[in-house]
């Protein structure tokens, strides 16, 4: 069974549109509406004249129409998002309300503008280069762990913009993590898999870096911890601490490859990271790598048993320490 959409009661008009104010509007007011054709809007009231710093920022995103309109003679603004096809109302939909969640904190008009272009250009992002269906559990948890270790590079070794550089888990480079000499691969664990680690590859624990780690995340199910967070809200959170712009951009970018955008269906599970370990990846660290595969196997994934790899653990301060 299909969501309730805030569009269902909304009735179509005989002419202009018809509004409803959004739950958790803030200063700026947003609202879902619906014009003489049925179809689906958000409007995003703007006081004062944004005509040039939409003309220089404005961008456009496919299935959705973006107008800046005029509103009265004070030169009051708004800006329209409008659905083009019916079947994309889930989708729409989700980039929305988070649109809206994100303006909530918003109290002028112009940076209100900002975040909505901004917000439009990660979901073109994301369209341009999206998966079918959903993320599976698997792949939410990694995208969970890798996202904890980019917080952690870009809180004190690396700048924000080298910090996202470096995130390389959507980019088919064979780690996570590539930065200075050194080589990252980061893996999630679950209450399924206490005592293992799976390997997918090969390669995944083989590197030109100098230094190649393997990175692990205990994540564990606890909605009603204090400090639990899912996808979405690790991801907002990530987003509210980055501060420089191609930072953000490239983060928004790099999420789109993953194959994310912030859908309602990420807002669990709640994950708290019950347990962190490195290890590094030395002489005598047991791995099957390419370059050692007898002649006519192309390809291997395998399990390694955490207890037989204790003697690598190492301090994760030796893999984030400043090169």
């Amino acid at each position: 069974m299909s969501r309730p959409m805030p569009w269902d009661d909304i009735r179509t008009p005989d002419a202009d549109y018809n509004v409803r104010l959004a739950a958790g509007s803030g200063a700026v007011p947003t609202y879902w509406g619906k014009d003489t054709e049925a179809q689906c809007l958000l409007i995003v009231e703007l006081a004062g004249d944004h005509t040039a710093q939409y003309r220089q920022d404005g961008t456009s995103v496919h299935g959705v129409r973006v107008d800046l309109r005029q509103v009265d003679a004070a030169a009051n603004q708004r800006l329209v998002l409008t659905l083009e096809k019916h079947v994309d109302r889930d989708l729409f939909f989700s980039l929305c309300e988070s649109l809206v969640a994100g303006l909530q904190p918003v109290t002028d008009s112009a940076t209100a503008l900002a975040v909505t272009l901004a917000h439009i250009r990660r979901w073109k992002a994301f369209l341009a280069g999206r998966k079918t269906g959903l993320l599976t559990p698997e792949e939410l948890r990694g995208l969970f762990a890798e996202l904890q270790f980019l917080r952690n590079l870009y809180g004190g070794t690396l700048s924000q913009v080298a910090a996202v550089e470096a995130w390389c888990g959507a980019d088919g480079v064979h780690q996570d993590f590539v930065f200075a000499d050194k080589a990252v691969e980061v893996k999630s664990l679950s209450g399924r898999d206490r005592s293992t680690v799976r390997i997918s590859s090969a390669d995944q624990l083989e590197s030109i870096a100098d230094h190649l780690f393997l990175m692990t995340y205990r994540l564990s199910d606890l909605p009603d911890a204090r400090d639990a967070l899912s996808l979405n809200a690790l991801v907002a959170a990530i987003e509210s601490e980055l501060a420089e712009a191609d930072a953000i951009e490239g983060f928004s970018i790099k999420l789109a490859s993953y194959g994310y955008a912030p859908l309602h269906e990420y807002d669990v599970p709640k994950l708290v990271v019950s347990g962190a370990q490195a290890y590094q990846v030395i002489e005598g660290f047991p791995r099957l790598i390419r370059s050692a595969l007898p002649e006519g196997i192309l390809g291997v994934s395998y399990e390694i048993k955490l207890e037989n790899i204790a003697s690598f653990c190492c301090e994760q301060n030796i893999i984030l320490r400043s090169a």
